[in-house]
C-alpha cells in the first residue's frame, strides 16, 4: 500500500491507512467496514469478489467473454465484436450491490472498466449498454476514454488519489493512499491526528485535532460540501482528491440542471449523483445536512422505512429545525394510500427513482411535493399509476389537498420550451433568474439558459448577479456580459478575477480572454492573467478528456492560431475516432495550415472511421478526388 505526503508547511501530513484508526476507533470502523465506501474499490485478494468465474460465458451483439475459472487471479478472455481475442487478469473490484463491476488492466498502469458486470441480486451477468453500438475503436467502448477508470471514477472510489497521467505518452502512473474510501477520504491524512493523540506539538496551520476537516455541530454546509466532492455530477479543476475541508466551488465545476441530465422542473433524468437535486430542496435552505438522514460510517439510512423521515415530520418534530410544522405525516390522511404499501411511503412521492447502471436505483434528493399539474412529462403519481396520465393523477391530488399552496408558477414551466430552443424571449428567465426567493442551482441554470437572448439589455439586467451570495450563480452570470459594452464589460468581470472561489475565477477568466491588455489596466491585467493560469492549470489536468483538448481548439482559434487548434482537433480524434464534431474542424484547418491535399488525407481518414457522417461526405464532396 503506497502513502502519499502533502506537500506544504500547513498540510505537512501524510495518509497512514484506514488500519491506523480502527484500535481507537472501534465502532466507526466496524460500521465502515462492510460499507458500500469501504468496499467502493477493492483488490482480488480482499474476498469480496461476488461473480461467477467458473468457466462462464457471455455474448452480446457479436462479442463474447469466457469468464476464467475461479483461481488466485481470475479471467475474463474477451472476444470483441472485430473477432479480435484478448484475456484478462481481473485487476480489482468495484462495489459490492447492487451489481458489481471489474477492472482490467489493458496498458501498463491504464485500467479500465469492464462494461459486462455482475447482477448481485439476480446472479446474472449483463451488458451495461446493450442498446449501443460500440466497436473497440469507439471512444465509448469499454477500452475507450469514457470507461478510463484513472480519468473518470477512481478519484470518488479511493482515498488520496493522483492521476498522474503523461500527455506525451498518453500513460498512467496513478497511485493513491488505499483504495476504496477510507477514513482520510473524509477526514483528511491521519499523521497530524495520530501526532496530536500522541501529544506532539502540531505544526501552525494544521487543524482541531490534527484533521484538515472538522464534522460535527455547526459544521453542516462543509459536511455537505465534502459530500457532495464525489455525489455530484462535476467538472474536476484538480487531480485527483482535493483536501477535505477544500470548499466545493474552489475544486469543482457543478453541473447545472441543464437537459439531458434533469427534466425541465429539476428532477433527475440522467446519473446526476444527489447534489444538484439537493440544492434545490427546501430541506437544504433549512439547514438540513446529509448527516441528518445517513449514518456517515455505515453510509445507511439512520432510520428504516418512513422512519428517516419522521424523525422530523411527525407532531413532536424536531428542535432543530423549528420552523417545520408539527402534524402527523405517516398517516393515510396525508399519504392517502394502505398504510404499509408502496405509496405509503414518503420516498414513494417525494423522491422518484431512477434506475442508472441497468438495476441502480437512485432516488431524487429535491424532496419535492409531486406536481402532475405541470404535465412536463414525468412525476411521482404516474410513475406507479402507468395506466393514468398526469391529469388525472392532477385532480386525484386536487381533491386531496383542495387548499394546497403547491400548485403556483414552477420554473420548470418556463425552463422546458427554453431548453427546447421554443422560448420566445428572455422575460420569464429574467425573472427566475433574479429572483431571490429561488434555489440558487435554478438561479444558475436561467442565466445559462439565458445565453441564447444575449443583448446589451440582458447584460444589464443580470450585473446584480455577478455579486451574489452564491458563487454558482456568480459563476454562470459571467457569460451574461459579453455584450456588454467591453468597458463595462471589464468593469463588472473585474472583482470576480479574484473572487474567494476558484470556480468563479475561471469563469471570469474565460470571459476576459478576448479583451486586448491594452484595453486594461495593469493590475486588471495581473488578475486576468493569474486567473487564466488558474483555468489553464485546471485543464491541464484534463489532458485524457477528448472533450479537454476540444476547448483548447477553440480557444487556439480564438487567438487564430491555426497550427496549435490542429494539433488539439487531432488530439480529439486520436482520443474519439467517433467524435464527429472535431472532424470538420480538422480538415478545414488540414486546409488552412497545409493545403487541400492534406485535407483530402483527413476527409478519407475521417470517413473510415465514421464513414455514414454527412458534414464529412459533404466535405469529400467539396475538396473532391
Amino acid at each position: 500500500m503506497l502513502f502519499v505526503a502533502l506537500a506544504g508547511a500547513a498540510n505537512a501530513q501524510s495518509y497512514v491507512g484506514s488500519d491506523q484508526c480502527t484500535a481507537c476507533h472501534v465502532d466507526e470502523a466496524e460500521a465502515w467496514a462492510n460499507s458500500h465506501h469501504a468496499l467502493a474499490w477493492t483488490e482480488v485478494g480482499a474476498g469480496k469478489m461476488v461473480a461467477d468465474f467458473d468457466g462462464t460465458r457471455f455474448q452480446h451483439d457479436g462479442m463474447s467473454v469466457l469468464f476464467g475459472p475461479s483461481g488466485e487471479v481470475p479471467t475474463a478472455q474477451v472476444t470483441e465484436k472485430d473477432g479480435v481475442m484478448t484475456e484478462y487478469d481481473v485487476h480489482s473490484v468495484v462495489g459490492i450491490e447492487p451489481l458489481q463491476q471489474y477492472l482490467f488492466e489493458t496498458d501498463p498502469g491504464r485500467l479500465q472498466s469492464f462494461d459486462v458486470v455482475w447482477d448481485t441480486e439476480n446472479k446474472r451477468w449483463f451488458h451495461l449498454y446493450p442498446d449501443q453500438d460500440l466497436p473497440p475503436d469507439d471512444g465509448l467502448h469499454w477500452t475507450g476514454p469514457y470507461k478510463n477508470w484513472n480519468a473518470r471514477c477512481a478519484e470518488c472510489h479511493a482515498t488520496g488519489f493522483e492521476k498522474n497521467y503523461d500527455a506525451q505518452t498518453r500513460s498512467y502512473q496513478s497511485r493513491q493512499a488505499e483504495i476504496g474510501v477510507g477514513c482520510e477520504a473524509c477526514h483528511g491524512p491521519g499523521s497530524a491526528h495520530i501526532d496530536w493523540v500522541n501529544g506532539r506539538i502540531l505544526p501552525e496551520g494544521v487543524g482541531e485535532a490534527g484533521f484538515a476537516m472538522s464534522w460535527g455541530k455547526g459544521q453542516t454546509e462543509a459536511e455537505i460540501q465534502q459530500c457532495a466532492g464525489c455525489h455530484s455530477r462535476r467538472e474536476a479543476h484538480e487531480q485527483g482528491n482535493p483536501l477535505p475541508g477544500t470548499p466545493y466551488h474552489d475544486a469543482y465545476n457543478l453541473a447545472l440542471l441543464r437537459p439531458g441530465a434533469y427534466h425541465p422542473d429539476g428532477q433527475i433524468l440522467d446519473e446526476v449523483y444527489v447534489y444538484g437535486s439537493f440544492l434545490q430542496s427546501k430541506m437544504y435552505a433549512q439547514g438540513v445536512g446529509c448527516m441528518n438522514c445517513h449514518e456517515p460510517h455505515s453510509a445507511t439510512l439512520r432510520a428504516e422505512g418512513n422512519g428517516v423521515c419522521t424523525q422530523c415530520h411527525s407532531p413532536a418534530g424536531n428542535p432543530d429545525f423549528p420552523t417545520l410544522a408539527r402534524k402527523d405525516y405517516d398517516t393515510p390522511d396525508h399519504h392517502h394510500h394502505p398504510e404499509d404499501s408502496a405509496g405509503a411511503q414518503c420516498k414513494t412521492c417525494h423522491m422518484i427513482e431512477r434506475v442508472y447502471m441497468g438495476v441502480d436505483g437512485r432516488r431524487d434528493h429535491s424532496f419535492r411535493v409531486p406536481r402532475p399539474d405541470l404535465r412536463l412529462g414525468q412525476d411521482a403519481c404516474t410513475d406507479c399509476h402507468t395506466d393514468n396520465d398526469q391529469p388525472w393523477a392532477a385532480a386525484q391530488i386536487e381533491g386531496w389537498f383542495p387548499t394546497s399552496t403547491h400548485r403556483g408558477p414552477h420554473f420548470g414551466s418556463v425552463f422546458a420550451p427554453a431548453m427546447a430552443g421554443q422560448a420566445d424571449s428572455p422575460e420569464g428567465l429574467l425573472a427566475i433568474a433574479t429572483d431571490p426567493s429561488q434555489a440558487g442551482i435554478v438561479r444558475a441554470t436561467a442565466a445559462y439558459l439565458l445565453q441564447p437572448f444575449g443583448s446589451r439589455q440582458v447584460a444589464d439586467a443580470t450585473a446584480e448577479l455577478l455579486t451574489d451570495a452564491d458563487p454558482l450563480v456568480r459563476a454562470n452570470a459571467v457569460t451574461l456580459q459579453r455584450q456588454a459594452s467591453p468597458r463595462d464589460q471589464l468593469q463588472r468581470l473585474e472583482a470576480l478575477l479574484s473572487d474567494p472561489l476558484r470556480n468563479v475565477r475561471i469563469s471570469a477568466a474565460k470571459e476576459v480572454l478576448t479583451i486586448p491588455p491594452e484595453a486594461m489596466t495593469e493590475e486588471q491585467r495581473v488578475l486576468a492573467g493569474q486567473a487564466t493560469a488558474e483555468w489553464q492549470g485546471a485543464i491541464s489536468n484534463r489532458l485524457d478528456f477528448p472533450e479537454t483538448h476540444m476547448v483548447l481548439g477553440g480557444m487556439a482559434l480564438t487567438f487564430r492560431n491555426a497550427p496549435a487548434a490542429e494539433r488539439a482537433f487531432r488530439e480529439v480524434v486520436t482520443l474519439d475516432p467517433q467524435r464527429s464534431e472535431a472532424w470538420p474542424m480538422l480538415v478545414q484547418l488540414a486546409q488552412i495550415n497545409r493545403g487541400p491535399q492534406a485535407a483530402r488525407e483527413v476527409v478519407l481518414e475521417g470517413l473510415q472511421r465514421i464513414p455514414n457522417d454527412p458534414n464529412l461526405q459533404e466535405l469529400s464532396r467539396q475538396l473532391g478526388p
